[in-house]
Parts: C-alpha cells; sequence; structure tokens
C-alpha cells in the first residue's frame, strides 16, 4: 500500500463532499415523486418510495467505499471486484440512459449528462482493466530501510 498521505487525504475529502452533495439530493428527492419535501419526513409519504431512498442509498454510497478502498489498497482480488464494480456501473447507466430516452418527454439536459457519466463509466472501465492487468508492486523494505 502507498504511503501517499496527500493523496488519500485528498480521496477521502472528495468521498466526504460527494457524500454531502448526495444528502441533499436524497432529501429533495421527494420532490420528484410529487411529495412535500416538509411531509417527506412522515412516514405515510416517505414508505411510498422508501425502496427507491434504499437503491439511491446504496448507488451513492458504493462509489464512495470504492474510491476509499482503491485509496488504501491495490491487492490482485480487490483489482478484479473494481474492474466487475465498474462494468456493473456502466451497464446501469446505460440502462438509465435508455429509459431517460423512452420518457414522453426528453429532457436533453439530462440526456447530455448522462451522456457524458456513460462515456466517463466507459473511460473508468479501461482504466480499471488496466490496473487489474498491471503487475503488482513489491513493497518490501531493504535492510538498509529497516535500520
Amino acid at each position: 500500500m502507498s504511503n501517499n498521505y496527500q493523496e488519500k487525504i485528498i480521496t477521502l475529502w472528495i468521498v466526504f463532499l460527494l457524500g454531502i452533495l448526495f444528502h441533499t439530493l436524497l432529501g429533495l428527492m421527494p420532490l420528484f415523486h410529487g411529495l412535500s419535501v416538509i411531509e417527506s419526513q412522515k412516514a405515510t409519504s416517505i414508505n411510498q418510495i422508501s425502496s427507491i431512498m434504499w437503491g439511491m442509498l446504496g448507488f451513492f454510497t458504493l462509489p464512495m467505499l470504492a474510491i476509499i478502498a482503491t485509496a488504501f489498497t491495490a491487492n490482485r482480488r480487490y483489482r478484479v471486484i473494481h474492474f466487475g464494480f465498474t462494468i456493473l456501473y456502466s451497464i446501469l447507466n446505460l440502462i438509465h440512459l435508455i429509459l431517460d430516452l423512452l420518457l414522453p418527454q426528453v429532457i436533453w439536459y439530462q440526456i447530455a449528462l448522462m451522456v457524458l457519466l456513460f462515456l466517463i463509466g466507459l473511460l473508468l472501465n479501461l482504466v480499471a482493466f488496466q490496473w487489474m492487468k498491471a503487475p503488482l508492486r513489491n513493497h518490501h523494505l531493504s535492510p538498509e530501510q529497516l535500520a
């Protein structure tokens, strides 16, 4: 594992900020389902969309955990899991893009964003594949480094 503390700290701050952003988005999600944000805390209103909210929680937090795991580990098993994870997210993004295109009223700025996210996902797939195939670095310390 690399001891580049600056990269790890920056990674953790990015994850923290993504968490704050998602927290805000999650609080506004009832609006997209015709519910009042103020009333969304009532059990009867929020239960209508609770499965969607839990799904979104997973969809946002898993990449945040992947960012942290990638900063702190580079073993072969994790690299393979990570590559599969990026493929899964690309498939999910493609499905989301197709479903958005099938809506009765297409919102083109959302489509543009989804296309951009899909392309970024493909780039992530490529880099994750290259990382998965890259040789593991040997981090054993020499006797001089131990002294």
